[in-house]
């Protein structure tokens, strides 16, 4: 199958591409690089620089005749969409529209639509948080994750477009950029390595649902098979502050330092984990890292780079 990866060229992206091509699929990658990275495009793929919302897009349909779409390309900066919620809206909101009208004028067969677990909740009223929690976003982001969402299902309702929405916990490893958009990680991974005392913001207790890379490509390969017209969380269904996570990877770099504390963000949720049991009844998906191996292997790559 031909499969146009929008976003091929990031964190996310990138690696869903190179496990596609390693599985015998024809990709093609649109990415305009404003977050992604050059380093990280798979030679083995067709690619095109622009923008989702560029008018050359609809050329590439023409030309490309892509099966599936994987649409990844997102502005996914909470910080950003607070301060700019009108950017966040043209990136995720307007494009998004504009994709999904491409791929139901060119005779596309799914799209499947990396969405966030982590912002549509808001402040969850139960942990883990299943895919009927009341939707709820604290951020601009959230909402427009959450919007595209909607017109997938008119797509579907009055076109019969075929898609599959993946609702990602926070997503973590090799390739994510500490200097980029979000990936706490990341972020800590750099600065332990460097010597440097890493930021909290907060007083650490806020907790995540730590998903590795790799677990998270095998839910896209499995929802191109399977999921029509559903919503899937994919994440651990298990918290981890962020305290605890300074600890796990201080011990797994080898290092010891104090964390500097910092005033918590606006928009960001506080406490935040998502069920697996429907990905893991429809699609047959289990997170098959635990997080002490996510970090070991996110680590090596940090260390390989310095």
């Amino acid at each position: 199958m031909k499969i146009l990866v929008t976003g091929g060229a990031g964190f996310i992206g990138s690696q869903i591409v190179d496990r596609l091509l390693e599985v015998g699929h024809e990709v093609v990658v649109v990415d305009n690089l404003t977050t992604g990275n050059r380093r990280n495009l798979n030679p083995n793929a067709t690619f095109y620089e622009m923008s989702v919302l560029d008018s050359q897009l609809a050329e590439v349909f023409d030309r490309e005749k892509p099966d599936i779409v994987n649409h990844h390309a997102a502005q996914i900066d909470v910080r950003k969409a607070v301060a700019d919620p009108l950017y966040d809206a043209q990136q995720n909101i307007i494009a998004s529209i504009r994709l999904i009208e491409l791929a139901r004028t060119h005779g596309v067969q799914k799209i499947i639509y990396a969405s966030t677990g982590g912002a549509i909740y808001g402040e969850p009223i139960y942990l883990p948080a299943d895919e009927d929690h009341p939707v709820r976003p604290l951020s601009p982001y959230g909402i427009s994750k959450h919007t595209v969402e909607h017109y997938l299902d008119l797509a579907l309702l009055n076109f019969g477009l075929v898609y599959t929405v993946l609702r990602y916990a926070n997503v973590y490893g090799p390739r994510q950029d500490p200097h980029g958009e979000a990936g706490v990680v990341a972020i800590f991974s750099e600065s332990m390595l460097q010597g440097k005392r890493p930021t909290i913001f907060g007083d650490g207790s806020s907790t995540r649902d730590y998903i590795f890379i790799d677990d998270v490509v095998q839910a896209n390969l499995l929802a191109m098979d399977g999921g029509n017209g559903q919503i899937y969380n994919v994440g651990t269904s298990q918290q981890t502050s962020l305290n605890v996570l300074f600890n796990e990877m201080k011990a797994a770099v080898g290092v010891e330092m104090d964390a500097v504390f910092a005033p918590a963000r606006l928009g960001e949720v506080d406490k935040i984990a998502l069920t697996n049991d429907k990905i893991k009844r429809d699609l047959g998906w289990v997170p098959a890292h635990t997080l002490a191996e996510g970090l070991a292997k996110t680590i090596r790559y940090y260390r390989s780079l310095e």
